[in-house]
C-alpha cells in the first residue's frame, strides 16, 4: 500500500493524492440491528476508503505489484471484469498513474454505478449478466478478448489472481486483528471473488484458529454448495440481483479451506437490511453490505454467537451506488419486494406549494 502522511510540505498536512487514503477503516459497533442477539457486533466500514468501498485496496495493491514487476508501463492500458466496485477503484488508481482503463462490467450492475465508471474516465462494455461463464458476451469473455485485442494491455482478472487475496492479507487481516486487539471471535463477509474473505481469514486463522469464518453467499450462487461438496452443480444457478456477491463459477481466489461456512441470503431480505441500517444505525451502505449484515442476522437466530462473541462483518461498499435501485421505492416495487411482509420504509416526501 501507499506510504501514508508523505507530507509535501512540513508545515501543511495534506496527503499526495487520494490513493494513499486507502486501508485503516472504522470499526464501528452495530448496537441498534443487532440488540435482539446475543454477542458484540461491529462493521468494519470499507465505504471509507476513497473510492467507497473495499476494492480499493485490491486495484491498488495489484497494480503497484504490475509495476514493480515491470508488467504495467507508461501508455499501458487496464482490462478488468467487474460487478462495478472494483472498475471504479481500478479507474480512480488509473486516473492518478496515467493508465488508460477498460472495463467489461455485468449489466446486473446498477446504472449509478455504470455511470460512476465512465465519469472516472473508463471506457465501459456492459455485458449481459445472465449468460453462462463460458459464454462469449459474458464479461469474462469479453475482457478476456479486449486483452488479446489491445496491445500492451494487462488484465487484472480478480477472479483468479492471487494477489487479490494477498492484498487483504497484508491489510485488512492486520488491522481487524489490531482493531479488536487479537479479540476478534467471528468474520462475517461476502464471497464474490473470495479476495476478501480469503485475504483476512488466513491472516486471522494464523494469528487464531478457532476464529470462525462465515462466509455469505447469495441464492442462485454455487459457491454454498461448492464449499460444502467440492462440486459445481449447474442447478444451483439461477438469476439474482445482489451484486458483487456469489457467483456462477469457482475463483481460485477464494480459499475455501480457510472458510468454516457459507450461509445464503435473498435478494429480498438484503435489500430491506440495507434499508434498515440506514434507518436504525445512520450508516448508508450498499446491496451486499446489506447482505453481509443480514447473513449475520440469520447465523445469529441459528445460535451462531453467544454472550462472549466478537463478530466483525465486512462492509464493502457505500449506499450511493444503489440509489436507482434498492434505495428506490419504485425499484423495489417492479421486484415485488414490497408485500405483505415489508412495506415502503421511506419516509413520505412533502411538496410545499
Amino acid at each position: 500500500m501507499a506510504v501514508k502522511y508523505n507530507y509535501m510540505r512540513e508545515d501543511i498536512k495534506a496527503y499526495n493524492n487520494v490513493l494513499e487514503l486507502i486501508g485503516d477503516t472504522p470499526l464501528v459497533k452495530l448496537d441498534k440491528i443487532m440488540k435482539s442477539f446475543p454477542g458484540n457486533f461491529y462493521g468494519k466500514i470499507e465505504s471509507f476508503n476513497p473510492g467507497h468501498s473495499t476494492k480499493d485496496r485490491i486495484a491498488l495493491y495489484i497494480i503497484e505489484e504490475a509495476e514493480r514487476k515491470g508488467v504495467l508501463k507508461p501508455g499501458s492500458t487496464i482490462i478488468e471484469t467487474t460487478s462495478g466496485n472494483t472498475g471504479f477503484s481500478l479507474a480512480m488508481v488509473s486516473v492518478i498513474k496515467g493508465y488508460e482503463c477498460i472495463l467489461a462490467v455485468s449489466s446486473k450492475s446498477s446504472k449509478d454505478k455504470i455511470a460512476m465508471l465512465k465519469n472516472m474516465g473508463a471506457k465501459v462494455y456492459v455485458c449481459p449478466a445472465h449468460v453462462a461463464a463460458d459464454d462469449p458476451r459474458s464479461y469474462y469473455q469479453v475482457a478476456k478478448r479486449l486483452h488479446i485485442e489491445i496491445q500492451d494491455s494487462v488484465y487484472i482478472n480478480q477472479y483468479f489472481n492471487e494477489l487479490n487475496i494477498e492484498a487483504h492479507y497484508n491489510s485488512t487481516g492486520p488491522e481487524l486483528w489490531n482493531q479488536t486487539n487479537g479479540k476478534i471471535t467471528h468474520l462475517v463477509a461476502c464471497c464474490g471473488t473470495g479476495g476478501t474473505i480469503s485475504g483476512i481469514a488466513r491472516f486471522l486463522k494464523e494469528k487464531n484458529p478457532n476464529i470462525k469464518i462465515l462466509g455469505i453467499d447469495a441464492y442462485g450462487s454455487v459457491l454454498k454448495k461448492y464449499h460444502e461438496t467440492k462440486e459445481l452443480d449447474p442447478d444451483e444457478i439461477y438469476p439474482y440481483r445482489i451484486e458483487g456477491l456469489g457467483k456462477n463459477l469457482i475463483p481460485s481466489a477464494t480459499d475455501f479451506d480457510v472458510i468454516d461456512k457459507f450461509e445464503k441470503v435473498s435478494d429480498e431480505d438484503s435489500a430491506h437490511t440495507a434499508r434498515e441500517v440506514v434507518r436504525k444505525e445512520g450508516m448508508f451502505l450498499g446491496y451486499t453490505s446489506g447482505a453481509a449484515i443480514q447473513g449475520m442476522k440469520q447465523l445469529a437466530s441459528q445460535g451462531e454467537f453467544d454472550k462472549n462473541s466478537n463478530v466483525v462483518v465486512i462492509l464493502a461498499d457505500h449506499g450511493s451506488r444503489y440509489m436507482s435501485k434498492i434505495f428506490s421505492d419504485d425499484w423495489m416495487k417492479e421486484q415485488g419486494f414490497f408485500d405483505s411482509v415489508y412495506v415502503t420504509d421511506a419516509t413520505e416526501v412533502q411538496f410545499v406549494k
